[in-house]
């Protein structure tokens, strides 16, 4: 939530502060430690199944991919995080394309 969204004024600041903090550790803790996150955009988890079809087309209308995220999509950003061992500091975006930027 980069360019601010109304009524999510907390939200924006817990996710400011968690960007900030892995910035932070991972040059407090290299070389010896890699510090990354993964910021997912909207993952339509199996046993959610609240949202109605007309708000899953409307998420998937607003993402460059086309389609929403699956649990596999967030597992797949983990394991390349782990395996990249020249990587630290970094907020890897899995949304599809939502928020390019």
């Amino acid at each position: 939530v980069s360019s601010g969204i109304p009524e999510y004024s907390l939200y924006a600041a817990a996710k400011a502060a968690l960007e900030s903090l892995t910035k932070s550790l991972a040059k407090e803790l290299a070389p010896y430690v890699r510090i990354n996150a993964i910021a997912p955009g909207i993952i339509l988890w199996p046993e959610e199944g609240g949202l109605d079809e007309e708000k899953k087309a409307e998420i998937v209308n607003k993402t460059a991919l086309g389609r929403h995220g699956e649990p596999n999509d967030i597992a797949s950003a983990a394991y390349l995080l782990y395996r990249s061992t020249y990587m630290t500091g970094q907020i890897l975006k899995i949304d599809g394309g939502r928020s390019p930027g």
